[in-house]
């Protein structure tokens, strides 16, 4: 059991590491694996609305991946799984794309508000991990941390707004999760919704188009009392959800109710978001997670490895700590590589295998910068640097140009304003190109096809 656990985490950590965070978190972070023989793989999804999405968008990643893994004639199957018939689910974590969320106790199913069932609602349940006592406080984020947990204690400074700022991979989303984990479990409250700001974006147009705008603003306004919400930076330049959730911030907020945001930006360096909604996005405590120091790490990777099972040497996690410093997901990349490796070719975990496992990780990062993707997408599309970098808007420059900007915002540390920059472009241009380019790729389209053979010649260092 635990090699396929195993198995089945090396593939959704290679996934992630292709797919936008909010891409992987609302569609592959729920998948869980049922079966799998050698040639045919059973996995759940929470519901038929996902499956479809899986299969329309999804299945070609599944295949490649299992087939890097040795198991090229594969027949993969979705089934949707219901934790309210048959009992128990074996092997599956308790997350989905369900609506109301709350921890499901023992003996009594999953607890959920009404008319909260339309197709669009994604909002989903928390993760079974992230709670206060699965985060490894470091210096990175003692702070956040104890403003989390107070605010989960019903212990304020002034105000039941926290507003969570990290890059990806940090922990924000474990830290904003746990504060909802604390609440339902403590029995504070049920009525917990944990959405990312294109589930609000997605559910508020389906609303629209549906004639339930009613129910829409009922249920946020009045029917939640902890509202957490993700990725705050997608609102850029979306006008009618600013206006919407500015409105719902102040119900919530006059009625002492509690708000958990998050974002990789502060609400004033994020561009066309407006004053109404900045200023309701600053009246609490704003608090920051940075990269995690090596003593973090090294903590980071033995409670990772004792949770997960795996027999990793002190001196591989020490190495795997210092080698990999930029969020915890890389951490976590890593040793599942180096478990993976160690397991499924019978080789000793040692230090040897955990150079040869991260030295492509290290070097595959050490060549990925901006200018190496402007030169591989000036290559790929017949341009040359001037002109992509240029004001032209021919189409033949400006699809290549957007998909350079996704791409360096994908594969580098670099904040979009820097970005931006290297392509002669303003921040608010930057965030346009990247919303552009992931809105096309949800259409499966020609799109979708040039960026995985695109994201491929970046992973394998073919740059």
């Amino acid at each position: 059991m635990k090699e396929l656990e195993l198995f089945w985490e090396e593939v959704k950590c290679q996934i992630k590491r292709t797919l936008p965070d909010h891409s992987y978190r609302m569609w592959i972070d729920p998948v869980e694996l049922l079966e799998h023989d050698g040639h045919h793989i059973r996995l759940s999804s929470p519901n038929s609305y996902s499956v479809k999405r899986l299969k329309d968008n999804y299945l070609p990643i599944f295949m490649e991946e299992f087939s890097k893994l040795g198991h090229k004639d594969i027949h993969i199957e979705f089934k949707v799984t219901s934790q309210d018939k048959g009992g128990p689910r074996k092997n599956v974590k308790k997350s989905g794309s369900y609506p109301a969320l709350a921890l499901k106790p023992k003996n009594s199913k999953q607890m959920t508000l009404p008319g909260l069932n339309i197709r669009f609602n994604n909002g989903r349940l928390l993760k079974k991990g992230f709670t206060f006592d699965d985060f490894v406080v470091g210096r990175n984020s003692d702070f956040a941390y104890s403003a989390s947990l107070s605010l989960a204690h019903g212990k304020r400074n002034g105000s039941n707004i926290l507003y969570l700022l990290a890059k990806t991979g940090l922990g924000k989303s474990h830290l904003s999760q746990a504060v909802g984990h604390h609440i339902i479990t403590h029995s504070q409250s049920k009525r917990v919704y944990y959405v990312t700001a294109e589930d609000f974006t997605n559910e508020m147009i389906h609303s629209i188009k549906t004639n339930t705008i009613d129910e829409f603003k009922e249920r946020y306004r009045k029917k939640c009392d902890v509202l957490i919400l993700e990725d705050i930076h997608f609102l850029a330049g979306k006008d009618a959800t600013q206006k919407e959730l500015a409105i719902t911030l102040d119900y919530l907020f006059e009625a002492d109710k509690k708000i958990i945001l998050s974002g990789y930006e502060l609400p004033d360096d994020i561009p066309k978001l407006n004053d109404q909604l900045k200023s309701r996005l600053t009246l609490g405590l704003v608090t920051e997670i940075s990269a995690p120091d090596y003593e973090t790490r090294v903590r980071i990777l033995k409670k990772k490895s004792k949770a997960l099972g795996y027999a990793i040497p002190k001196e591989v996690t020490e190495y795997i700590a210092q080698e990999l410093s930029d969020n915890v997901r890389q951490l976590e990349s890593g040793l599942f590589g180096v478990a993976a490796k160690g397991r499924l070719m019978g080789y000793d975990i040692d230090i040897e295998l955990a150079k040869s496992v991260l030295a492509n990780i290290m070097n595959i990062k050490k060549r990925i910068t901006i200018e190496s993707i402007k030169k591989l997408i000036c290559d790929e599309f017949s341009l040359s640097e001037k002109e992509i970098i240029s004001a032209s808007r021919q189409q033949r420059i400006v699809k290549p140009r957007q998909i350079a900007i996704y791409l360096s915002r994908k594969y580098t540390d670099q904040p979009i304003k820097s970005i931006g920059s290297s392509f002669n472009r303003y921040h608010a241009t930057a965030i346009y190109a990247i919303n552009a380019v992931e809105k096309e790729l949800k259409q499966k389209s020609v799109l979708f096809e040039q960026i995985n053979y695109l994201s491929k010649k970046i992973e394998t260092g073919k740059l």
